[in-house]
């Protein structure tokens, strides 16, 4: 994992459909549209987020946005002006991120009857997938918790404390309304896998939805070979669900 914290800016200059900053009057005064991109601008946009999803993948969200645009094979002016600052395109990153995660959560809650299957089912899609590579670091934060501290309605923290402890999820420094919604909208649905698996008695009564999201960033090594990454990946994977399983006494 290399995901870094950053000081992301809470407003972001995305309009909707991708554009960057193109909105003018309609002349009728109601209000600014949407200038629509052209053709070739479009495409530069997607190229550039695949780029981006692929270079803070392998090298965390601090790589510079110059390693961005030569994987994007275009300027870096090009990048700019889509993206005014890293700040914005690691946003519109990681809420992409956030929100496909949310919707294999979801989906293998609305799928599977048994809680265990869809626990695992939701741990194997994101894995594959390579999520934990860009979950956003206001989800991926840990802590030490601290006697008669609760769980509830917190998010994880991504930092360890001298001397060791129990992992819990901790408050987050205050962020942009939509990292927020979409934070807490991946926490809960999490949270509903990991109560039904605990409560069918097949998930360890001391694992938390914090545990869960660091399975999935811990089983998604970065490794030059794609059939080398998704054996390793897999192979963690099984070790790590056999971890947070429940075992008779």
């Amino acid at each position: 994992m290399h995901i870094q914290d950053s000081r992301w800016s809470s407003a972001s200059a995305i309009a909707p459909g991708g554009a960057v900053g193109a909105v003018a009057g309609n002349g009728r005064g109601d209000g600014p549209r949407t200038a629509p991109l052209r053709v070739d601008a479009q495409r530069n946009l997607e190229h550039v987020l695949r780029a981006a999803r692929e270079v803070f993948g392998e090298l965390g969200y601090g790589a510079p946005m110059e390693d961005v645009a030569r994987r994007a094979r275009v300027g870096v002016g090009t990048v700019y002006r889509r993206f005014p600052s890293k700040d914005v395109l690691v946003r519109r990153i990681a809420e992409e991120e956030t929100s496909r995660l949310t919707d294999q959560a979801r989906a293998a809650l609305g799928q599977e009857d048994e809680p265990w299957s869809a626990l695992s089912r939701f741990l194997r899609t994101s894995v594959a997938s390579g999520a934990g590579r860009l979950l956003p670091p206001q989800v991926l934060r840990v802590g030490v918790a601290e006697e008669g501290e609760s769980d509830e309605a917190r998010v994880p923290q991504q930092r360890t404390q001298p001397g060791g402890g129990e992992l819990r999820l901790v408050p987050e420094a205050p962020a942009a309304a939509g990292d927020d919604a979409g934070a807490a909208a991946l926490l809960d649905v999490v949270g509903q896998l990991v109560e039904r698996a605990r409560a069918a008695g097949e998930l360890r009564p001391d694992v938390s939805v914090s545990d869960v999201l660091l399975v999935i960033a811990t089983a998604a090594p970065s490794l030059p070979d794609a059939a080398q990454q998704a054996a390793a990946s897999a192979r963690l994977l099984d070790i790590l669900l056999e971890g947070l399983r429940s075992r008779p006494v």
